[in-house]
């Protein structure tokens, strides 16, 4: 039974499913998804994705607001706690660092508050970060440290960086999660990572609908295409399947309290 420990189940296409998330969940039965973590990126579309995934036990919920969205509500500390203890969320963010399109001093500015922020909320919840990190890992790091992150601890989704930043977020407490990325042919530094990373502190996602693994390359993502990554991870990591999805599966208990 597999774990998708990342996903954005309020922008998968769900029009084959009637749009109906049980309807999916039903059809996709065969794929042994057993749970997923719909993962929060701004705090406008936040309500309809917690309403799209209420009443299912096998999707859990994150609140946070990504670094990249820089048009609506940027929550304070007092925001992001109130909201988690209300809805019962299991992490905060995806928050983080983000280099790879920021204009100017002020959109860093904003980046590093809002990460510092979602980090105090997370510590006072005694929940975990969801950290998306690009073009950044020095100052990602640097404000990890700063901010004793490690106190509430978290995931680096979707991790796209060297064994170098990897051993430093490890280091700090933290898991690494790998997405479809990894299946990518060149791959190569996030393969490495894959097999380097201890076995108790990995996690597999999909950041669906983004970035679909091969077989899929190419197409719309969805949460039950985590098993081609953790057939990936199986190969890389020279272990069977199996074993990859009952590791993974017990490093998200773990993390997330589940």
């Amino acid at each position: 039974m597999f774990i998708d420990s990342h996903c954005h189940l309020d922008r998968v296409d769900l029009k084959p499913y009637s749009n109906d998330v049980g309807e999916y969940l039903e059809a996709t039965q065969a794929d042994l998804l057993d749970h997923m973590l719909c993962v929060s990126i701004n705090w406008e579309d936040y309500p309809s994705m917690r309403d799209l995934t209420a009443g299912y036990s096998k999707i859990s919920v994150s609140v946070g607001v990504h670094p990249n969205e820089v048009e609506g509500h940027d929550p304070s500390v007092e925001d992001l706690i109130e909201v988690a203890k209300r809805d019962n969320t299991v992490a905060i963010g995806e928050t983080g660092l983000d280099y790879y399109r920021l204009e100017g001093e002020s959109g860093l500015d904003c980046q590093q508050q809002r990460f510092r922020n979602h980090i105090r909320a997370a510590k006072q919840l005694n929940q975990p970060i969801i950290i998306h990190t690009r073009d950044a890992k020095e100052d990602t790091i640097r404000i990890m440290r700063e901010e004793s992150a490690g106190d509430a601890g978290g995931v680096l989704h979707c991790f796209t960086e060297d064994w170098e930043m990897a051993e430093k977020a490890l280091d700090l407490g933290f898991y690494i999660s790998f997405s479809g990325i990894v299946t990518f042919k060149n791959a190569k530094q996030v393969q490495e990572v894959a097999q380097k990373v201890p076995e108790d502190r990995f996690l597999i996602e999909t950041d669906s609908p983004y970035l679909a693994p091969v077989p899929m390359r190419g197409k719309p993502n969805y949460p039950n295409y985590v098993k081609y990554v953790a057939e990936k991870m199986a190969e890389l990591r020279g272990m069977p399947l199996n074993k990859v999805a009952e590791i993974s599966a017990r490093n998200y208990d773990t993390l997330f309290n589940r």
